[in-house]
């Protein structure tokens, strides 16, 4: 276990973390693009959210299968699988020509990107001895949470530049030669054949079932007002019930396909629900601020980018920082910092209004792109370090599953409290602009008289839908402050749990791993 890695070996392990660079990027990267694809394909705005759904809900559904796939079928055999048909599915998304088309061909591309995900993350705790593990972390860490951050950015430059086709092709040249380099010098383990002889089918279709109807209630909930859709009642009792009989199959079988029995590992729960968290920040933060942005600021994509991508240069600089510390510093310590940090950034960016101008957006995002290193590191060791290694491939899908499902659920949270928390603001608002108040009085002259200048046909009734405008924007900003604060709140009360967890060492974790 401690002998050092061969030239191939790293190799090989590089071409796995380009593989879920893309993986993730390709989640985020039509983000900002909708509106080109919804042109190029001539679909509606509802039906153009499909193209994210469908990756999505593949994704979610694929990855606790993972650990299952790859312990049948090797590391190896899976990832180069997963890559050549993710690369393959990108270039027939690219030649798409209807949306039904497309979001078949996302979704099967969700359903082989997912399973890359865990995989290298199982394979750090097999490959590597255990004082690499951390740096190695840091890198697959840096690559989860700095792709989310470059997708919309990279996505809107291409999509300027070039064509929207050119997010899904540029991913060919690059899946092939991870393909290539993972077959050649990836040798982490054998396939265990035996294992597709006892496939539980009924437990594939129950997770299925249970995590594709979630995923979908979650996802359309908001833009089907709920439980007022025929469709969302329908999937949420599908969802309780395929949930209930895969809890009861996958802990009562002899060989199930995901093995729960994980949980009873105590610092693997916790560090799943920490991961929960992580997941609501991360995918919540990087959905708000775009529409902080061009709502209220009324920024043009690649303007947002230049804001938005500072906290993918400060997490890259917390890399160099959170990686020797991780070695002196109690790794639960490590991680409070990071959460208390993240919540600290989020209650920062809830203070500002809508005269903000890039600095007061800068320092709360520095803050929070600095804080997830130090709270990303100590998780997966944390959750990972103490299991057996014939359990961290099941292990590292559930973990992984846990902050996708945390982003999908924070992300169905604050959609739907966007929408009520803008109508309470906004009726608060308006009472206080009647015509008995100076202020709203003085501000519509003031209106009428700039708009007088401009040779309006109906000055009045212009500088009245100004001042509307100005009052949803108001509400916008309060509705928005309101969502960080939450998100601050949530970060907070993660600190609660922090007693529960069980000090890792690089050595502990090194010494069980090796049981």
């Amino acid at each position: 276990m401690n002998k050092p890695l061969s030239p191939e070996q790293w190799l090989g392990f590089i071409g796995m973390v380009f593989g879920i660079f893309m993986a993730i990027l390709d989640i985020q990267i039509v983000a900002s693009s909708l509106e080109q694809i919804q042109a190029g394909l001539s679909a509606t705005r509802d039906e153009i959210t499909w193209v994210q759904t469908a990756y999505l809900v593949a994704e979610v559904v694929i990855i606790p299968l993972s650990g299952w796939l790859s312990r049948a079928l090797s590391t190896r055999y899976l990832f180069v699988l997963s890559c050549g048909g993710f690369t393959l599915m990108s270039l027939l998304v690219a030649l798409s020509w209807n949306l039904p088309s497309m979001v078949v061909f996302r979704a099967l591309q969700g359903v082989f990107g997912g399973a890359m995900i865990p995989t290298v993350f199982a394979v750090i705790y097999t490959l590597f001895p255990p004082r690499l593990q951390p740096a190695m972390v840091i890198v697959v860490g840096l690559v989860v949470t700095v792709a989310p951050t470059a997708g919309p950015v990279l996505g809107g430059y291409l999509t300027e530049a070039v064509s929207w086709k050119l997010l899904f092709l540029i991913n060919v040249v690059p899946g092939l030669l991870v393909c290539l380099s993972t077959w050649l010098f990836v040798r982490v383990d054998e396939p265990d054949w035996g294992l597709l002889k006892q496939i539980d089918f009924r437990g594939i279709l129950y997770i299925v079932v249970f995590l594709g109807s979630l995923q979908f209630v979650l996802e359309e909930g908001v833009r089907e007002e709920w439980f007022e859709s025929r469709e969302i009642v329908f999937f949420s009792l599908l969802a309780a019930v395929a949930g209930i009989a895969m809890f009861y199959r996958e802990l009562t079988i002899e060989h199930p396909i995901v093995d729960l029995w994980a949980f009873r590992n105590r610092n693997f729960a916790v560090g799943c629900l920490f991961s929960f968290v992580l997941g609501i920040g991360l995918y919540t933060i990087i959905y708000l601020m775009p529409v902080y942005l061009a709502s209220v600021k009324g920024l043009n994509s690649l303007q947002i980018g230049q804001y938005v991508m500072v906290t993918g240069m400060f997490q890259f600089l917390s890399a160099f920082v959170a990686g020797p510390l991780a070695k002196v510093l109690d790794s639960r310590l490590m991680l409070a910092l990071g959460l208390f940090l993240y919540g600290l950034g989020a209650w920062m960016n809830g203070n500002l209004t809508h005269e903000a101008g890039y600095w007061e957006f800068f320092w709360p995002q520095a803050l929070r792109g600095f804080a997830l290193m130090f709270a990303f590191l100590p998780i997966n060791s944390l959750a990972l370090g103490t299991l057996p290694p014939d359990e961290v491939k099941n292990a590292s899908g559930l973990y992984n599953l846990m902050r996708n499902l945390g982003g999908a659920i924070g992300l169905a949270v604050s959609n739907t409290l966007m929408i009520q928390l803008n109508k309470q603001h906004y009726a608060v608002l308006r009472e206080a602009v009647t015509p008995g108040s100076p202020e709203a009085q003085s501000l519509l002259a003031g209106l009428q008289e700039r708009l007088a200048r401009s040779a309006l046909p109906d000055g009045e009734l212009a500088a009245l839908k100004e001042l509307y405008g100005l009052v949803m924007r108001e509400a916008e900003v309060l509705t928005l402050n309101t969502l960080f604060h939450t998100l601050s709140l949530t970060f907070f009360l993660a600190l609660l749990f922090m007693p529960l967890v069980k000090k890792v060492s690089a050595a502990s974790a090194g010494a069980d791993a090796g049981h």
